[in-house]
């Protein structure tokens, strides 16, 4: 029997231990990631004479730690760049969507093979919210399952979604779209870090620009430095909220997903830039 390794992310309270529990039952084990206190849960199930292994990710808000104290991201981070996984199902709340596709941009940054899978339907349905499944995924570029995991809607199609996926895993060919002088900086970072031999040159450029905590110490000695010069001068450019405007990029290609895919019912259509403002000025409080 062959065996295959994914890997389960979501915001906290998306429902990711309800599917995690769904599809794997009784065959799990828990322990804890190395060097940190973080529960580290892993399960099996069989599908179609495949071995499936589920590593469950702590529930995050973010890839990027808000600070060097945050150990769940790190270890979801740091799980993900091992490429260990052939496919990340990223678990989202259709409830709360457009908070919980923050991470999503993330990942799409990360260029990792995805499965986005929709769960709490009822939970949307009840809220009077309706989520277009096509229109996600035609926006997404990837496979979007919807699901009830409490009620064990959707596994069996979920189980299906990832045996063929396994079959011919693939990056999703979606980019989130930034300023044009941070797509600049970001290919001259980038450039920099392809001649230190670093892989994921692309992603590593964004963190760096951002400043994201822990990421100098997973690259070569003498990086940050190299890099110092293009990217100082673009952060005083943005009175040192370089990091910010990185961050509402994300926001404003949530809102344009969110503006596709989510249809509340009874209301009036809110305008993409009422739902970047809502998303933005809400982000301190709801985010993270």
């Amino acid at each position: 029997m062959s065996k295959q390794t994914i890997c389960v992310v979501g915001n906290p309270n998306c429902g990711k231990t309800t599917l995690f529990n769904a599809l794997t039952g009784a065959h799990q084990e828990v322990g804890n990631w190395p060097g940190v206190t973080v529960e580290k849960k892993v399960g099996h199930y069989s599908y179609n004479g495949e071995d499936i292994e589920i590593v469950d990710l702590p529930g995050i808000y973010s890839i990027t730690p808000a600070s060097t104290a945050g150990e769940d991201e790190r270890v979801a981070r740091d799980y993900i760049l091992t490429n260990e996984s052939s496919c990340v199902v990223n678990i989202v709340d259709a409830s709360n969507l457009e908070r919980n596709l923050y991470l999503t941009s993330q990942l799409i940054e990360m260029r990792v093979p995805m499965i986005v899978v929709v769960n709490m339907l009822d939970i949307a349905e009840a809220h009077h919210l309706k989520i277009n499944l096509e229109a996600l995924q035609e926006f997404l570029k990837c496979p979007v399952i919807g699901m009830v995991a409490a009620r064990n809607k959707g596994v069996e199609e979920l189980k299906g979604a990832i045996s063929d996926f396994l079959k011919k895993p693939f990056v999703p060919p979606m980019t989130v779209k930034f300023d044009e002088k941070i797509t600049h900086c970001a290919h001259a970072v980038e450039d920099q870090l392809a001649k230190l031999g670093v892989e994921r040159p692309n992603w590593f450029a964004v963190q760096l620009m951002e400043n994201a905590p822990g990421i100098a110490d997973k690259l070569p000695a003498g990086a940050v430095d190299a890099v110092k010069p293009i990217v100082e001068p673009l952060n005083k450019e943005f009175d040192g909220d370089l990091d910010i405007a990185i961050a509402d990029a994300r926001y404003q290609f949530v809102a344009g997903i969110a503006e596709k895919a989510i249809k509340r019912e009874g209301e009036v259509s809110a305008t993409v830039t009422d739902k970047i403002d809502r998303v933005v000025l809400n982000r301190s409080t709801a985010w993270f």
